[in-house]
């Protein structure tokens, strides 16, 4: 690399010692987040599905996860998570998970998959090969066990795409509009680390609980939503609105 001087040898050296010293820095960490994981399953502290853990970690892996939002039922997990509470179970219980894109940074999102030379059902694809488009709902992906994930938008404003795909790739999701969702697109956001059943941890981004409680209860007004949903809508509504005034005062919007 060129003639052998005191400044070059000078420069190599600097470069092996801090070498060294982020190697071992991330040996470390990496013996103390396999701890935390095998403490978190022999205490059983998780209860999120494996399989949102392992999407979470794949949107971070892939730089992408400032451009969705968790929203709907999973929210709950980040919520409990930073109240150190377990919601009961009728308040959780679902079988997909709604992502909300932020179409304001849609040129952004298609430049990083396109960077990683991926589109957004490839990358799900790694963490289960069976995730497919339902062919009459192309927006929800579903896997072998029927569990779904749903892209959703807000209703289309200004230069907003209509209708919208995540990238030109010949499959990937054509994202559905979602009423009111504007008010959570630009609701203040919250962010918890949240633990799976087998002890894996992932940060979830999700709308700040009181964002999350007015959206709930509009939900609930709906007339032309199931009565069962809507019910749950309530539910979901009561049970945050509690955790954020026993456990989360600090959130309390004055």
């Amino acid at each position: 690399m060129g003639p052998r001087t005191s400044e070059a040898e000078l420069i190599y050296n600097n470069f092996v010692k801090r070498k060294s010293t982020g190697e071992q820095r991330v040996k470390d960490l990496t013996e103390v987040l396999e701890r935390h994981q095998r403490m978190n399953r022999a205490l059983f502290v998780g209860r999120v599905p494996t399989i949102v853990i392992e999407i979470l970690q794949a949107i971070e892996r892939a730089g992408i996860a400032e451009h969705f939002t968790v929203v709907g039922t999973h929210a709950l997990y980040a919520y409990e998570a930073a109240a150190g509470v377990r919601v009961e179970s009728a308040a959780v219980a679902t079988r997909d998970v709604d992502l909300l894109w932020d179409t304001r940074k849609r040129f952004k999102l298609a430049t990083q998959l396109k960077r990683i030379d991926s589109s957004m059902l490839a990358l799900l694809r790694k963490v289960d090969k069976t995730f497919q488009l339902k062919d009459d709902q192309l927006y929800t992906a579903v896997n072998s066990k029927g569990f779904e994930i749903d892209i959703l938008r807000r209703e289309a404003v200004a230069q907003d795409p209509h209708p919208a795909k995540l990238t030109d790739a010949e499959e990937d999701f054509w994202v559905v509009q979602a009423p009111n969702a504007e008010k959570l697109v630009s609701a203040r956001k919250f962010s918890s680390v949240v633990v799976g059943t087998t002890g894996h941890m992932a940060r979830m981004n999700t709308v700040h609980p009181e964002a999350f409680v007015a959206f709930k209860r509009w939900l609930a007004t709906q007339t032309a939503r199931e009565t069962l949903k809507r019910t749950r809508d309530l539910l979901q509504a009561d049970t945050v609105e509690q955790m954020v005034n026993d456990y989360l005062p600090q959130l309390k919007v004055i």
